[in-house]
């Protein structure tokens, strides 16, 4: 029968005090640390960067959510169903014909509602996000609606132009990606926007 010597029993307790100690600084003290400091120094971004309106919590400005009513600026196709706790893609090939199926409803239902040939659509409104979760849209594909929104809002197209101008945002310090337009953002300014027309004509 094996039996530890006192040397071996030594190492065994310091090992074990050891990573002891190592949960406790890492896994505890740091992660604490770094929460608090996040929270204090950047509040808005620890809490989920949430967007509220007349004091309620309307969504995330990083999480896109699924606007189909025909007054409001669409985002782009989720695979995901826009459920952040399920982001991801459709992992379909190009040559897949499901996905082939897909994008032809999805232009089909476009070209409806916009009242344009196919050619006409932004490649980016017919095809999902990698995450499922792109709250932005090129200026392009925002321009793209501004006439059904200038419609069915009843402003004028200048208008709805200005304000997509106002919220698009440059490339990440003036390097990275490329200009983009929050579509949550976008939206709640729409609203502003009727809301001051129709005090306006009152």
């Amino acid at each position: 029968m094996t039996t530890l010597n006192s040397s071996s029993a030594g190492s065994i307790i310091t090992g074990i005090r050891f990573s002891a100690t190592l949960i406790i600084v890492c896994g505890v003290i740091y992660t604490g640390a770094t929460t608090l400091v996040g929270e204090q120094l950047f509040s808005h971004q620890a809490s989920g960067s949430i967007i509220e309106k007349d004091g309620k919590a309307i969504g995330s400005e990083f999480v896109a959510q699924d606007f189909q009513a025909p007054n409001y600026f669409y985002a782009r196709p989720s695979a995901a169903g826009y459920d952040p706790t399920g982001t991801g893609g459709s992992n379909l090939a190009p040559s897949n014909p499901e996905l082939r199926d897909q994008v032809r409803a999805r232009s089909q239902s476009i070209q409806t509602l916009e009242g344009v040939d196919a050619n006409k659509i932004p490649p980016e409104l017919l095809a999902a996000s990698g995450a499922g979760l792109d709250p932005h849209i090129s200026p392009q594909a925002a321009e793209f609606q501004a006439p059904r929104i200038a419609n069915t809002r009843g402003l004028q197209l200048n208008q709805v132009k200005a304000l997509i101008d106002e919220h698009t945002e440059g490339k990440q310090l003036g390097l990275f990606g490329q200009p983009r337009v929050n579509v949550l953002k976008l939206n709640i300014a729409l609203d502003n926007a009727s809301m001051k027309n129709e005090n306006t004509e009152d």
